[in-house]
């Protein structure tokens, strides 16, 4: 371990995955050098944001290669409507209501058949 790695990283940071510079053991490309030198400390490290309840989380999906580029990768935050969670919340109600419609047409309909009418559930669709 280096001596930056003692301090804990609140992040996924990959820059300990990657210990070398190049892919090539006894070549550094030009762009790397370059970059190594101008952010200095910051290579090789994801930019991180501050946690808020108002916002969503933009850096989940950074990576680092071994060369010292930054890749963003998309992640999809979650999806809602007025507020976060809301949407999971309509989904288990909806999951709730058709158990319950799948449990009243698999009960007992006797004496609803007469030879008169037929009170008996259509079920087209439902099933």
């Amino acid at each position: 371990m280096n001596k930056q790695d003692k301090t804990p990283h609140f992040t996924a940071d990959t820059s300990d995955r990657v210990q070398t510079d190049n892919y090539d053991p006894h070549i550094v490309p030009a762009e790397t050098a370059a970059r190594k030198e101008r952010e200095g400390d910051a290579y090789k490290t994801l930019p991180t944001e501050g946690n808020s309840d108002e916002s969503i989380n933009t850096t989940d999906g950074y990576t680092v290669d071994q060369e010292g580029l930054l890749n963003n990768y998309a992640i999809e935050p979650e999806m809602y409507i007025n507020e976060p969670g809301d949407l999971r919340e309509e989904e288990a109600e909806l999951a709730a209501e058709r158990a319950q419609e799948i449990q009243s047409l698999s009960e007992d309909e006797e004496g609803k058949l007469t030879m008169e009418e037929d009170m008996r559930h259509r079920g087209q669709g439902m099933v």
